[in-house]
């Protein structure tokens, strides 16, 4: 597989895992209590812990996001100008 192919990859996977991510931050901003009615229904969870749980969530995702799509991207994009 060439760096093009390769890059395109990673630039559609990183756009959307990004997408995702931000619907999720918002999902959470905004429908919060929703979210907690829903999962207080199944699991036995106090409100602090289920903030907690939901903020690691997040944070986890976005670093994930950031290992294994942004920054293979941009190492791509930077060997492919170095190469050419």
């Amino acid at each position: 597989m060439d760096y093009k192919k390769l890059t395109r990859f990673f630039m559609w996977n990183t756009i959307i895992n990004c997408v995702i991510l931000i619907i999720a931050v918002f999902g959470c901003a905004l429908f919060m209590d929703f979210f907690y009615s829903i999962h207080s229904k199944f699991f036995v969870l106090e409100r602090g812990v289920f903030n907690v749980v939901m903020y690691s969530f997040l944070g986890i995702y976005k670093i994930i996001w950031l290992l294994f799509n942004l920054i293979p991207f941009i190492s791509l994009l930077i060997m492919q100008k170095k190469y050419q």
